[in-house]
């Protein structure tokens, strides 16, 4: 009895603070993170993509039926979805950042945009060499850079290397995308993290002097140059091929069954691959529903769909790419992790500058 008494005055004292902080407007509230996680998540997740496909909107439709968890999307060019996340700062309501190629993401990450996600289901579903060092970012799907040839011109066995490309047997008959496109600043940053400065540069030097025309469109414009006979190669990403040859416009379908696809570097350094990404924005307000997203999109059934009806190869290890894929063949790959990309993508720029890549 006499310890009860003495516990008594701290009873009143606890009871006479509460009134104090009810009538200052009530107790403390938790600090909330600058990612958000400190706070309940909405039912929602908010998305910045860059892609348009259908496949998406039935994943993202899938995810929602699965979880609850309604998928906000907004649609953009991949750079200005990028300057919007910096111009929005903290006020953001995107919570993920989906875009194509791992310079951007790699752009975004060193503009303070991302941060890290520690998730054994995106490690273990993703190979390391398909996500940033430092986790900010994720593959989701890979592209290889392949040469893409005209059947009834040129045999595969005249092909060999991306370098091969500057030979003398190729002059004016070389078609690739212009310098600014981000396909072909990641090839070369590729060259030059596996070849250094000085090969990338005589590589990039020579593909000027072997262009058959000034650099133009897009990658579907290159295998309609070939067929049309403005050059007999060009340099293409695998999923067009396979979008062209089940494109619902016969124009497209019947361009593509007239080139061939060729996996360069094979006996070398492998051929160059890049990856659509997703990564998580450093204010995401519904931290918990985005990295729940993240992980679908890398299981075996989201991944399924995207090799399957968008022609890309799976990142999740678990999953075989799509039929049409296998007919083109295996392939190696470059050993090199996608982060340096980006790393590299200034001095590719330079490099094209300097050589007159326009």
């Amino acid at each position: 009895m006499k310890q009860n008494l003495k516990v008594l005055p701290l009873i009143t004292l606890f009871i006479l603070s509460m009134f104090v902080l009810s009538a200052c407007g009530g107790a403390p509230k938790k600090a909330e993170t600058s990612s958000g996680a400190g706070a309940a998540d909405s039912g929602v997740v908010n998305l910045y993509t860059d892609r348009h496909y259908d496949t998406d909107e039935k994943l993202f439709k899938l995810f929602t039926e699965e979880t609850g968890i309604k998928v906000n999307v907004v649609k953009g060019n991949s750079d200005e979805l990028i300057e919007r996340l910096a111009r929005e700062g903290n006020g953001t309501e995107a919570d993920l950042l989906i875009t194509a190629d791992a310079g951007r993401l790699h752009r975004a990450k060193a503009q303070g945009l991302l941060q890290p996600v520690i998730s054994e289901v995106l490690t273990n579903s993703i190979p390391a060499n398909l996500r940033d060092q430092d986790y900010q970012w994720f593959g989701l799907t890979v592209r290889a850079r392949v040469i893409v040839y005209a059947k009834d011109r040129v045999k595969p066995a005249e092909l060999s290397t991306y370098e091969d490309l500057t030979s003398p047997k190729w002059q004016g008959k070389v078609l690739v995308r212009p310098a600014n496109n981000i396909y072909n600043q990641s090839l070369l940053a590729s060259i030059i993290a596996i070849n250094g400065e000085e090969q990338a540069k005589d590589w990039a030097a020579g593909m000027v002097v072997n262009m058959a025309r000034e650099p133009k469109g897009n990658d579907r414009d290159q295998a309609k140059a070939v067929v049309a006979g403005e050059g007999d190669i060009a340099i293409m990403n695998t999923y067009y091929i396979g979008k062209m040859l089940n494109s619902s416009d016969p124009e497209e379908v019947k361009v593509a069954e007239q080139v061939g696809v060729f996996f360069p570097n094979q006996d070398t350094t492998g051929t160059h691959i890049n990856v659509s990404g997703v990564g998580l924005t450093k204010y995401a307000k519904n931290h918990s529903n985005a990295v729940t997203l993240m992980e679908f999109l890398a299981g075996e059934k989201a991944q399924t769909q995207f090799a399957e009806a968008n022609y890309e190869y799976p990142v999740n290890v678990n999953v075989e790419p799509a039929d049409l894929l296998k007919s083109w063949g295996d392939f190696r790959a470059q050993d090199i992790n996608l982060t340096l990309l980006g790393v590299h993508n200034q001095k590719a720029v330079e490099i094209f500058n300097q050589v007159g890549w326009k």
